[in-house]
């Protein structure tokens, strides 16, 4: 755990002063969590989650036809095979809406609000799986007076709807740019998602 400790804060500090510094903002979609923030991208330390580590669906597991990724989820991203990183370190959660034409928006809670804790994307479907294309501007509050731009943090996602069409499991790749369009830092891992609906009751974000 201490080892852990000294890792996020490091990684933090190089990735987002660049998307998920604990003090780099990337509107939505973050890296490290030292100080909740999906912009930030600051990820979170905290216990390891179990993520299926295969997600494609069988012919018994895949939803019918009615059933659509439209709606409201509760969402997870979890790190895997990175380098600095462990495996199973919680990199944000939030809410993210998928809408019917074709637009999304996220909602981080790995973002402190008044620096913007929203990002949005586009989606399609491809085949069974769904398809996210998501942009963020970050910034850097550390930088000058009142902070600066850092430049794009895309953040991509191709998912799997389950049978029931109230949970989806995938794969996630955070990229954070500068202006000049020169990839500064990146991350992978999984990413989980639980439907909301109206008699959904409180629960931990995180």
């Amino acid at each position: 755990m201490t080892a852990t400790k000294q890792i996020l804060p490091a990684f933090g500090a190089l990735v987002l002063a660049l998307l998920f510094v604990p003090n780099a903002n990337a509107e939505c979609g973050g890296l490290f969590k030292l100080s909740p923030t999906h912009t930030n991208w600051q990820p979170q330390a905290g216990s390891a989650h179990l993520v299926r580590a295969a997600f494609s669906a069988t012919d018994d597991e895949r939803p019918s036809a009615s059933v659509s990724i439209v709606g409201m989820w509760h969402v997870h991203f979890v790190a895997q095979g990175n380098s600095g990183i462990p495996d199973g370190t919680e990199i944000d959660a939030g809410y993210s809406q998928w809408h019917s034409d074709g637009t999304e928006i996220m909602n981080s809670g790995g973002r402190n609000p008044n620096t913007g804790a929203f990002c949005l994307g586009v989606w399609e479907k491809v085949g069974s799986q769904y398809k996210l294309n998501h942009f963020a501007a970050a910034w850097d509050p550390t930088a000058g007076t009142d902070g600066a731009l850092l430049g794009p943090a895309r953040i991509q996602e191709t998912v799997t709807l389950g049978a029931s069409g109230n949970t989806f499991a995938g794969s996630f790749t955070i990229s954070q740019y500068n202006e000049a369009g020169a990839l500064l830092a990146q991350v992978k891992g999984n990413i989980t998602g639980t439907r909301m609906d109206v008699n959904t009751t409180a629960q931990p974000i995180f």
